[in-house]
């Protein structure tokens, strides 16, 4: 038997594992948190690069997270919640800037794009309305037909930013986009001022404060189970005792992985084996030279040289479309620096299969074109840059161990796994970027709180 036993092992320490650990850990229950990375974050992360910090996720998410921090973390974080001055688009259909707020958009779509105010209404108020035990077979095609047919530049205004936030496309059901959308349009985009470096460091300093153990470098392996039930699971080969397990790793993983198949029902699986995983993401990271700048461009850059919004295009190797996440020196007072991210959705395929030489070159490529667009945008910036590097999906795999470097986890149908994970294995709980409206800073925090709501409960039934 293991010598040391916990109430909760959370196997994963992403944003929605960091959230579900620290709300059990304030329920006063004994909490282990175990991350495979030597850094806490997930793909909420970052990294330094001699005097260059760069953060990893797209850059923006709704007010809703200021809510978020400030319920289940600290009020001092949610104070770091602030809204980004301008989100700008710029492609071969439409140029603009927008607050990305109801109100601001409502006047771009009703002056510029020439819609019916009542017809723009009218498709807020569907997706306002919209939840999780909504009919599910409309897409996001029959959505957009239904208020605005034969409009893809209007489509490609309303929908590209959350095809980028986590990998929507037409086909999917209308309720992964318009949760999403909506949480989005209600105040705006917002950031973390001080960057994620700051935000994780004050999230590790409140777990620690509220008691929760945290290891990382720390791998875990299987679960053992005891009459259908979690009693231990294996960390960096030491079984470690345990009343339940919150997996905040990728849901198929979890299944597959950590448990095995022969431990659950047929249909389960058989629901499992039908999910399919989300796209991945290339990136382009580039720091400015010491004492060089550039006036302000926007804080988020939606471009494209595509004629018409295509999502399946979005994924191409052959980029054509990328956003660019500014990072000026206010947004790290203590540490100013110029700092830009590229992110590009991308497949895994597309790079799995290329040889190490080939990799290397495509590697550069990426990097050269990336800077090669900015300069549309910022005159010069490649002679003013003293660090770029690429990051691919074979990178996302490497640091997070997601299944083909997945940066959305699932699609849709991953949710329904998640949310039946504890009917099938008394104690095995799930939290992580699964049904693409669990994604993103705010998804994936409050689904943490969710789980660990659950967690709570079934210890409450163990004492």
């Amino acid at each position: 038997m293991p010598e040391k036993t916990y109430d909760i092992v959370v196997v994963g320490g992403g944003l929605g594992g960091l959230t579900a650990a620290n709300v059990l850990a304030r329920g006063g229950h004994r909490v282990l948190l175990a991350e495979q990375h030597f850094q806490l974050g997930g793909l909420a992360s970052y990294f330094r690069r001699g005097r260059h910090i760069f953060d990893v996720a797209l850059h923006g998410f709704p007010i809703g997270m200021k809510k978020t921090l400030r319920k289940y973390w600290s009020h001092e974080m949610s104070e770091h919640i602030v809204q980004v001055k301008s989100v700008r688009f710029d492609n071969p259909q439409f140029s603009l800037d927008t607050t990305f707020t109801k109100e601001d958009f409502t006047e771009i779509l009703v002056d510029r794009f020439g819609l019916v105010r009542e017809t723009v209404d009218s498709f807020y108020n569907e997706l306002e309305g919209m939840n999780y035990y909504d009919d599910r077979s409309m897409t996001n095609r029959e959505l957009f037909d239904k208020y605005f047919p034969g409009r893809n530049d209007v489509v490609r205004l309303l929908m590209e930013p959350i095809t980028y936030a986590n990998g929507s496309t037409l086909d999917e059901p209308a309720i992964t986009y318009g949760i999403v959308f909506s949480n989005f349009m209600s105040k705006g985009v917002y950031t973390f001022l001080g960057g994620t470096d700051c935000m994780l460091r004050l999230m590790r300093q409140e777990l620690a404060g509220n008691g929760v153990e945290i290891r990382t470098s720390c791998r875990a392996g299987k679960v053992t189970l005891d009459k259908g039930a979690v009693s231990a699971v294996e960390l960096n080969g030491e079984n470690v005792g345990c009343k339940a397990i919150l997996s905040n790793a990728n849901v198929v993983s979890t299944v597959y992985d950590m448990v095995g198949e022969k431990h659950f029902d047929r249909g389960f699986l058989d629901l499992a084996a039908s999910t399919r995983l989300n796209n991945s993401s290339c990136q382009v990271y580039m720091g400015l030279r010491r004492g060089e700048s550039f006036d302000h461009i926007g804080d988020l850059l939606f471009t494209s040289t595509h004629p018409v919004f295509e999502p399946e295009r979005i994924l191409s190797k052959d980029v054509t479309s990328r956003t660019f996440s500014v990072y000026y020196p206010d947004i790290r007072p203590e540490h100013p620096d110029y700092t830009i991210v590229a992110s590009m959705n991308a497949n895994y395929d597309d790079w799995a299969s290329l040889s190490k030489e080939a990799y290397e070159e495509e590697k550069a490529r990426l990097v050269r074109e990336s800077v090669g667009a900015l300069e549309k945008y910022i005159p010069g910036i490649s002679g003013k840059l003293d660090y770029t590097e690429a990051a691919t999906p074979l990178t996302f795999e490497r640091y997070t161990l997601h299944r083909l470097g997945a940066s959305f986890g699932t699609k849709f149908e991953g949710l329904d796994v998640s949310m039946k994970l504890p009917e099938q294995i008394g104690g095995l709980f799930h939290a992580g970027s699964v049904g693409i409206i669990m994604s993103g800073w705010l998804g994936a925090a409050n689904y943490g709180v969710i789980a660990a709501n659950q967690v709570d409960k079934y210890l409450s039934k163990k004492a």
